[in-house]
């Protein structure tokens, strides 16, 4: 088995400012450009009992290194005013496409109980518009999130996603001849529950490295059903139809156990390839930012 192993594991700090200041932040989706590295955040009030009041929103920041953000002064993407987002943008997941930047990202209805992925699109980050629902939440898909986007080296586009299904999560996967959908379903994903082991209930989808080559990589997140998170990896042949390859055990736990009122969660949301290795960007204990450096061992 080609395993994968941890080089190191480092912070990710952010210079913040306004209400991002004392919001928690979470989903840390990392992407290179050129020289330098965005990010896009979710980021959630710290303190109100009223959920309404707890809307999630999508920040952006750029670095030198990625691992130390300039944080912007305002949200890139906001609640509303349409009903399908009205209560929060969450969980952002970026693919650029030419001249085309993509944003998919769960929006969340309070009064309905509802998420649904949603697609932003633009020339830059700074220039997004919102496009409207791209996975509806719907028996087959109850409330889909966490969206990863991969080319099929047959042609046309692969997405795989959390979604929940008597009372766990789990990933779907449907596939488009164009990025801006419709998305069709497809058979179920080939990573699924194994009775047992530390992915024995919940799934969602990870970041995919080797695009487009004969055996892309998934680093997926998985958790016992008293959600204990943590994060793996899964190799698919070259049709994203099979898995080559999976883990026994996982290969990112939260590097502390969790404190009084925190979750016990390593989660991960984006990658990026450099000189080698892997970074991986996750979220630990649903409020830390963290990047593992990785490698084939």
């Amino acid at each position: 088995m080609s395993a994968w192993e941890v080089v190191e594991i480092a912070p990710i700090t952010m210079h913040r400012t306004n209400r991002l200041a004392n919001m928690y932040v979470m989903s840390p989706f990392v992407w290179r450009d050129g020289d330098r590295f965005h990010l896009l955040v979710r980021a959630v009030p710290r303190r109100d009992d009223e959920p309404r009041l707890k809307m999630a929103e999508i920040w952006h920041g750029i670095s030198d290194d990625g691992l130390h953000f300039a944080m912007e002064s305002a949200p890139t993407l906001f609640p509303g005013p349409d009903l399908v987002d009205l209560d929060g943008c969450e969980d952002p997941t970026v693919h650029i496409d030419g001249a085309t930047l993509r944003v998919w990202y769960t929006g969340y209805n309070e009064q309905q109980k509802t998420g649904r992925l949603m697609l932003a699109r633009g020339p830059a980050v700074a220039k997004l518009a919102k496009a409207g629902v791209a996975i509806d939440s719907s028996p087959d898909f109850t409330n889909p999130k966490e969206a990863t986007v991969v080319a099929v080296g047959s042609g046309g586009w692969r997405m795989y996603f959390e979604y929940a299904a008597n009372g766990a999560s789990l990933i779907g996967q449907v596939s488009a001849d164009d990025l801006d959908g419709p998305w069709a379903n497809v058979a179920q994903s080939p990573i699924t529950p194994r009775p047992g082991k530390w992915d024995c209930w919940h799934l969602s989808a990870g970041p995919i490295i080797g695009e487009g080559a004969a055996r892309p990589t998934m680093f997926y997140n998985g958790a016992t059903q008293d959600a204990a998170w943590r994060i793996g990896w899964a190799t698919f042949d070259e049709s994203l139809t099979e898995l080559a390859e999976r883990c026994e055990e996982p290969l990112v736990c939260p590097q502390e156990p969790p404190s009084a009122g925190s979750t016990d969660i390593a989660f991960a949301a984006s990658a990026v390839e450099r000189d080698g290795t892997v970074l991986l960007y996750y979220s630990q204990s649903d409020q830390d930012l963290r990047c593992a450096t990785i490698r084939r061992g």
